[in-house]
């Protein structure tokens, strides 16, 4: 069992920055593919960035690409989101996502989590 719980989120102008941590329980964190998601009202939820279960791959969407970086410190259980130049229509309720299952690639979709945090809200203003 692994419980995930984020923290860091709040409201930001455009052009700002934001640092998402997410804190996770479970012994064997370091086995688990970790990812960012969000959700925007009235949007389905969508992929942010994550690590492969390895650790040695990560994949941004295309619209964070260049903007957010995510981390982890296995010593620690945590993972971050850096986001730099934050944009209105990165405004969306962020969740950290962990899964322990077999797999080598970096996943990218929602139903390949199987653990999810509660979620912390970001909001830019324009």
């Amino acid at each position: 069992q692994v419980r995930l719980v984020e923290s860091g989120g709040g409201l930001v102008q455009a052009g700002g920055s934001l640092r998402l941590s997410c804190a996770a329980s479970g012994r064997t964190f370091s086995h688990y593919a970790m990812g960012w998601f969000r959700q925007a009202p009235g949007k389905e939820r969508e992929f942010v960035a994550a690590f492969s279960r390895t650790g040695a791959g990560t994949a941004y969407a295309d619209s964070v690409k260049g903007r957010f970086t995510i981390s982890r410190d296995n010593t620690k259980n945590m993972v971050w989101l850096q986001m730099n130049t934050l944009k209105p229509e990165d405004t969306a309720v962020y969740y950290c996502a962990a899964d322990d299952s077999w797999g080598v690639v970096v996943r990218t979709r929602p139903d390949e989590y199987y653990y999810w945090g509660q979620g912390t809200q970001v909001t830019v203003s324009s």
